[in-house]
């Protein structure tokens, strides 16, 4: 199957300079992989299917046989859904595990195989050390989509996605976590853009992935374009039902808290395609750094260092994390493909049309 065009490549004039591969892998070490379960259609039989669901995992670190503390900051603009691990992010700063994105009734098993995983990667230090593991796993709701009450995704799903991942381009649309998502009543998923930075001449990256899974036709707008107004087939809800999740990561050397200053400003990325932040949406957001790689506390000295940005340059970091989950988001919805409702059965959730999409811009000269 060809691969759908993204945004830029449709001609949407998003703006902001990309790193290679316009994805959240063009910062340095961060792989991406998936497991996708599509099985089946007809209505919800539970335990049978039909199954449209699955797992993303982003390895900050690549596949590394030794853990280093990942620099992070967390921030949940509305609370409807769930990422483990934030409780000690919040107060020490960092993470030692990969991340998962799955379903909402996955997480358990995300999260139980991620520790086995962890484990067995990181087999020395756990062996030696008092080293226990927190795993970060987030979820949104695919069971409009997905027999989701049929807990399809088992350990090896999990175990699959966290051995595929890779640096490179990365899949977008029905893909891992996102294949059962719906955005502003179009067929959602996963997506993923970046921005290069330079800061005092140096030259990084922030790259962002989303499972989008939020928000209704109404509010739906593109670089300013309530394109939601003129595209009125095949809408679903009369109020939200989803979530999104965004992880934001850079090579950028920064302190905890300008990480969480860092994950506040996603909320102002997704609102740029049109969300409030529904009542019934998890907006969850994670921003981490790959800088000041260190050992564990546990095994170091008593005194660090760490390097870090000066707060006052800033600005132009907070707007390529902007940039770089809105895009992030409409890039999910091109290269998504329709899907049959399950529950209730018989409904077609349709990927939006690129020439439609074309054509409203183009009504605004936005192309």
């Amino acid at each position: 199957m060809q691969q759908k065009k993204r945004g830029r490549e449709l001609g949407l004039p998003f703006p902001g300079v990309t790193g290679r591969n316009n994805a959240i892998t063009d910062v340095p070490g961060v792989e991406v992989g998936y497991s996708t379960l599509i099985s089946g259609e007809g209505p919800a039989d539970i335990g049978k299917g039909p199954v449209r669901t699955g797992v993303t995992a982003i390895l900050p670190r690549g596949k590394q046989t030794t853990m280093q503390p990942i620099w992070a900051g967390y921030y949940g603009l509305n609370g409807n859904g769930e990422m483990t691990g934030t409780h000690w992010i919040n107060d020490g700063g960092y993470f030692l595990s990969p991340i998962c994105i799955t379903n909402t009734h996955a997480v358990g098993t995300a999260h139980h195989a991620t520790t086995k995983w962890m484990i067995n990667q990181y087999a020395e230090q756990f062996g030696k050390e008092h080293i226990w593991a927190m795993p970060v796993i987030a979820e949104t709701y695919d069971g409009t989509l997905n027999d989701i009450n049929g807990l399809h995704i088992k350990e090896e799903h999990v175990l699959q996605a966290l051995q595929s991942a890779q640096s490179g381009p990365v899949a977008e649309g029905n893909v891992g976590g996102g294949t059962g998502m719906i955005c502003y009543e179009f067929k959602g998923g996963t997506g993923t853009s970046s921005r290069a930075v330079e800061i005092a001449g140096e030259q990084y990256h922030i790259g962002s992935l989303v499972q989008a899974n939020h928000g209704i036709r109404d509010w739906f707008t593109v670089l300013g374009v309530p394109v939601g107004k003129h595209l009125r087939d095949n809408q679903l809800f009369e109020s939200e039902r989803g979530s999104i999740i965004a992880i934001l990561a850079t090579d950028i050397p920064m302190l905890p808290h300008q990480l969480t200053r860092l994950a506040k400003r996603a909320a102002i990325g997704i609102s740029r395609s049109g969300t409030p932040g529904g009542n019934n949406s998890g907006d969850i957001f994670l921003a981490f750094s790959v800088a000041n790689a260190m050992e564990l506390h546990q095994i170091s000295q008593t005194k660090l260092n760490m390097t870090f940005i000066n707060d006052e340059a800033f600005d132009p970091i907070y707007e390529a994390a902007c940039q770089a989950v809105d895009e992030a988001i409409i890039n999910a919805m091109l290269a998504a493909s329709d899907m049959t409702t399950v529950k209730p059965a018989g409904k077609v959730v349709s990927a939006i049309n690129h020439d439609e999409l074309v054509a409203v811009m183009k009504q605004y000269n936005r192309m």
